[in-house]
């Protein structure tokens, strides 16, 4: 079981008060699974959210064995966001034991089991595409592409036409820092 919650920051200071809330609700965690080897928490400060009861983010991930859970929520207080977040996971939780706790200990064979099952319906759900947008792509290098999304305020990827390779790229922000490419290619 891990005993200590890893707690990383990004354009927000986490003082001690916040670490202290953090890891106390945190640590309520284990008592539902007790295999977890790491927990990690991402608190920001997101100065591009539309919505200022957006800014404040707060992102959960934990892995133990065979398993990777992530949350993440925003709120104008990050204590609400922390929060926010914990119930988020132990949804997150019940559902993994959930499916966990359904296997077939009994011995009873997969026939017998099939055979007592109602016919499942067919709903399906159609995704709804909430917005969208259009803009016109300027050529451009990777590096024009990197200044355009610092300028533009974009944190997390930014699209563009790459004048050198003559196609869509996209460029994201990774965790470390860093930028990568996607270049796609139709199959």
């Amino acid at each position: 079981m891990a005993n200590k919650v890893e707690i990383f920051a990004k354009n927000l200071k986490v003082t001690e008060r916040i670490e202290e809330y953090a890891n106390k609700k945190i640590t309520k965690l284990y008592r539902y699974l007790n295999d977890i080897e790491e927990t990690r928490v991402d608190l920001s400060y997101a100065k591009a959210a539309r919505n200022a009861a957006d800014r404040q983010v707060a992102q959960i991930t934990i892995r133990g064995r065979g398993y990777i859970l992530r949350t993440e929520e925003r709120a104008d207080d990050i204590f609400a966001a922390i929060d926010e977040a914990v119930e988020k996971m132990q949804r997150q939780i019940s559902r993994l034991k959930g499916k966990r706790e359904q296997g077939r200990g009994d011995g009873t064979p997969l026939s017998e089991m099939a055979a007592e099952l109602p016919e499942p319906e067919e709903v399906e759900e159609v995704p709804e595409i909430a917005r969208r947008k259009e803009f016109t792509l300027v050529p451009m290098d990777e590096l024009e592409a990197i200044e355009q999304m610092k300028m533009l305020g974009h944190e997390n990827f930014f699209v563009f036409y790459n004048m050198n390779t003559e196609s869509i790229n996209v460029l994201y922000r990774r965790r470390d820092g860093g930028y990568g490419i996607i270049d796609p290619k139709l199959g």
